[in-house]
């Protein structure tokens, strides 16, 4: 028992920052998701383990509770058989009696036993459950990171000429050079029919006067 404590507490309670040192830069997200499986299957067996020490609990406080019953019983039985002068019954009943007082002492030492180890595992398997989520947490903050800089990375691909591919840049240029045309093309049109209004208002306004001109003559 006391091996596999260690175990799980050398497994449970290793500093996650030095695991993470060797293979960090490799794959940190799919390292910790392996270590968070490994500690979540290392805490669904102590909790199996302390779900078998609540049956042995009951299994013990029943034996013992049954056994401090029939010692009262043969106490009594005893008692009233040397009252009766059945000696040999007197006897029988008599030693039934110390057996059963004899397995009530094992039964209590046991049982104490029993509740000690239930409250080791207890606290263990709670210190489990919160380093487990204190790893979910610190798997979080990882990741969280790692968006970051791969975010930050990207950003950094796309405006850093020095950096990014030919073929990237390329891609930039063309959309840039399309957006100019497009400007071009919208100011063109826009020029081109302001210009033709204008044109178009002269006209008129000649027309109109070149037809006063001939009223008056």
């Amino acid at each position: 028992m006391t091996n596999l404590f260690t175990r799980l507490k050398n497994t449970i309670l290793a500093d996650l920052h030095g695991v993470l040192d060797q293979k960090e830069q490799k794959n940190p997200i799919a390292l910790l998701n392996q270590y968070l499986r490994e500690c979540e299957l290392e805490t669904e067996k102590v909790r199996k383990l302390l779900e078998r020490q609540y049956r042995l609990k009951d299994e013990f406080t029943r034996e013992y509770n049954q056994a401090v019953e029939l010692s009262a019983k043969r106490k009594k039985q005893a008692e009233i058989a040397l009252s009766a002068e059945e000696t040999e019954l007197h006897q029988f009943a008599l030693t039934e009696q110390h057996q059963y007082e004899e397995r009530t002492i094992k039964l209590q030492e046991l049982l104490t036993q029993a509740n000690h180890q239930l409250v080791d595992l207890e606290q263990k398997y709670e210190e489990m459950k919160h380093k487990l989520k204190d790893m979910n947490i610190r798997r979080l903050e990882l990741m969280g990171r790692e968006n970051v800089t791969r975010a930050q990375n990207k950003m950094n691909t796309v405006l850093d000429n020095q950096t990014y591919s030919s073929k990237s840049y390329s891609r930039f240029q063309e959309i840039e050079s399309y957006l100019d045309r497009l400007e071009q093309q919208v100011n063109s049109s826009y020029y081109q029919n302001t210009i033709d209004a204008r044109i178009a208002m002269l006209e008129k306004q000649n027309s109109v006067k070149m037809d006063e001109t001939s009223s008056i003559s």
